[in-house]
């Protein structure tokens, strides 16, 4: 796996060199665009938009339009000269429980890997975050930009959660109201909650649609064709308390078909 960041984290005069790498990898099935008739794929060219000559990832280069049409030009050199040191490093700023952490706010996470020798320092911070149950709060640049992190412990490493700055998370499109229920049908979704509840365990949950999909796909391979696989029309309960007691007794029923049916799985 390819390093996505490397840099030190910085706690005091404490330096941890580490490698960040991505904690996630896309499995997803991808679809090619093609023309309609021909079915050959369609392309995208880069190319100049004064002489139209097409153009490499060589040929580029970064510029910033400060008036219509008008462009300063900032190389590679120049926006690593403007790093100070406590920007090449992952610089603790503060720790904080991580329950004041709001989750709207966290973007991407890495693993982050001590390099060679910093194993020590590395596990000496992950331990003592662990039985304190805080995190560190901490900044680093990112290519062009200045990252606000969140240094997590488990109990196998430290994951490195990116987060957004305040000023980009925008506000809920409208309120939601808060409206007084009712205290029986308050009790029973409590009940449902309870009858629901159970471990969380990531193993036991795969990405469905995706496996009808790649079926579907060797099926029109073959030359055979696609049928519905789902059939059940919508649902006609309409009153809320009679759709909690409906989902309740589906709730308590062990069957793997009430299972299904209660939570939309196939």
């Amino acid at each position: 796996m390819a390093v996505a960041h490397k840099g030190s984290i910085s706690m005091g005069l404490v330096l941890i060199p580490v490698g960040m790498y991505k904690t996630t990898q896309d499995n997803d099935i991808h679809f090619n665009q093609l023309e309609k008739e021909s079915k050959a794929r369609i392309k995208y060219k880069k190319y100049c938009s004064h002489c139209g000559k097409e153009v490499t990832s060589a040929d580029i280069i970064k510029g910033y339009e400060y008036e219509k049409n008008k462009y300063v030009v900032m190389t590679d050199e120049e926006l690593e000269k403007i790093k100070t040191k406590k920007d090449k490093t992952i610089h603790i700023i503060q720790f904080a429980k991580m329950s004041e952490v709001n989750m709207i706010y966290y973007e991407k996470d890495y693993y982050a890997v001590p390099e060679v020798g910093a194993e020590k320092a590395y596990e000496l911070l992950r331990q003592a975050l662990l039985s304190q149950k805080k995190v560190a709060i901490a900044k680093t640049v990112m290519g062009t930009n200045e990252k606000l992190l969140v240094l997590y412990p488990t109990k196998d490493g430290i994951i490195v959660k990116t987060l957004f700055y305040q000023d980009e998370i925008v506000a809920m499109p409208k309120p939601v109201q808060k409206l007084k229920l009712d205290e029986n049908e308050l009790n029973m979704a409590k009940m449902l909650i309870e009858n629901m509840t159970k471990p969380f365990v990531a193993e036991e949950f795969q990405d469905e649609y995706q496996a009808r999909l790649r079926e579907a796909i060797m099926k029109k391979i073959q030359g055979q064709e696609i049928v519905a696989v789902d059939t059940i029309g919508p649902s006609n309960v309409i009153d809320l308390m009679e759709a909690l007691q409906k989902s309740l007794e589906l709730s308590q029923e062990p069957d793997e078909k009430s299972r299904k049916q209660l939570t939309g799985t196939a």
